[in-house]
């Protein structure tokens, strides 16, 4: 073979290691091992590299004539930015990931301050980011769960907002809560607190009734001495409502983390949607919990069959079609444009890692993770790996590699 055609993936093949083996061994970022395997080397440290890469191949029995070939090739080889695009198929390298459930798109990831002075940000995009309504992103699935929310509050409904961690469903409820100041509409958010809630004792401390009709009490009136029978307590919130309807407010009473709740006080929540001032309803329900609040609420389950028969499950979609707007709007609020951070096939390619197909999975079996935490930590991972090596922007290769 001569010197000038000696590349990366068959000095691999013919050492028997993969590209894996190299970025493992090396200790070069998956993604920019990646890169370099197909020619395309980083602006900066690309020395260092290489330095590294020789070694490693000269300690897994690479000869003299192998090594200096493949030097004499990474002599003439450039890094633009866009070069071999064509070998970075994003389906093909989504499909590898997607049958594998990877704890690297879950895991939190912050911005380095490396990746905000070479994307000229002054501060993550991905932190606190959400301080006003105009911060919160707006697609057709948020905007459903968004008036569900507010039509329970307003017309004393019951829903189940539903969704994977990091769906965005605390946000929807937070804006819900801004969204009555700003607008000075007359509702009041009731919230139990949920911060040691678990379905049993054995884990946590379970919600009972009795707390939920405290809750109503101390948020309706704050300085009333509470009665001391559960029989007196309940009739005590049942008035406060009444009371508070008639002088032409609504309420809403919202569970956070309500795939914990027991099962008893999911039934005891029909008695509270049931109080009314004559034909009035005085309260609405809206509980928010992760998916597995949907086998709670199943209709096989007999023990709260009469709360399911009552409540409207809403779901929080995932991204997928939206993903590009998405990104356009967090950077937008930072006075960057999209296409100053990614390539243009960067989007399609971070839908497609965040797509999962279940090992021996039909095509129908497909689910999708492209909800807004678990892409925010992938693009902070993505932008992080091409500001360490001086890569312009963000493309495919890159996505693959993260």
């Amino acid at each position: 073979m001569d010197a000038p055609n000696v590349t990366m993936v068959s000095l691999l093949a013919k050492v028997g290691h993969t590209q894996g083996d190299l970025y493992r061994g090396t200790g070069i970022a998956r993604s920019v091992a990646n890169r370099i395997v197909h020619g395309d080397w980083p602006v900066r440290r690309a020395q260092q590299y290489r330095d590294a890469i020789v070694q490693w191949f000269e300690q897994r029995g690479a000869t003299e004539a192998d090594i200096a070939a493949l030097q004499a090739t990474v002599e003439k080889q450039v890094a633009p930015a866009s070069s071999h695009l064509a070998e970075a198929s994003p389906a093909a390298q989504a499909t590898t990931h997607a049958q594998q459930e990877d704890p690297m798109l879950l895991r939190n990831e912050r911005l380095s301050a490396e990746a905000k002075t070479h994307f000229g940000l002054h501060r993550s995009p991905f932190v606190d980011d959400i301080q006003t309504r105009d911060d919160v992103f707006q697609y057709p699935g948020a905007r459903v769960a968004r008036a569900a929310l507010m039509d329970a509050a307003v017309n004393h409904g019951f829903i189940a907002l539903i969704g994977e961690s990091g769906a965005g469903k605390s946000t929807l409820r937070e804006e819900l809560e801004q969204r009555i100041l700003d607008e000075s509409r007359p509702i009041i958010v009731i919230k139990p607190y949920t911060l040691e809630m678990e379905a049993n004792e054995t884990k946590g401390t379970p919600m009972k009734s009795v707390q939920i009709a405290e809750s109503i009490i101390a948020t309706l009136a704050p300085s009333t001495t509470m009665k001391c029978s559960p029989q007196a307590r309940a009739k005590q919130a049942h008035e406060l409502l009444c009371a508070s309807v008639a002088s032409g407010y609504s309420h809403l009473l919202v569970i956070e983390e309500a795939h914990r709740l027991p099962k008893a006080t999911l039934k005891h929540l029909k008695g509270f949607l049931e109080l009314k001032r004559g034909l009035q309803r005085v309260l609405g329900v809206a509980l928010i919990g992760q998916t597995e609040l949907r086998v709670l609420l199943s209709e096989q389950n007999p023990e709260v069959r009469e709360v399911v028969q009552r409540c409207e499950v809403v779901e929080m979609r995932p991204l997928d079609n939206d993903l590009g707007d998405y990104l356009k709007h967090k950077f937008a609020r930072m006075g960057l444009r999209l296409e100053d951070v990614f390539a243009d096939d960067a989007v399609d390619a971070i839908r497609a890692r965040l797509v999962r197909t279940p090992r021996g999975g039909k095509a129908s079996d497909t689910v999708s993770i492209c909800h807004p935490l678990v892409v925010n930590n992938l693009v902070c991972r993505a932008m992080n790996a091409a500001a360490s090596v001086g890569y312009p922007r963000v493309d495919a290769q890159v996505i693959a590699g993260c």
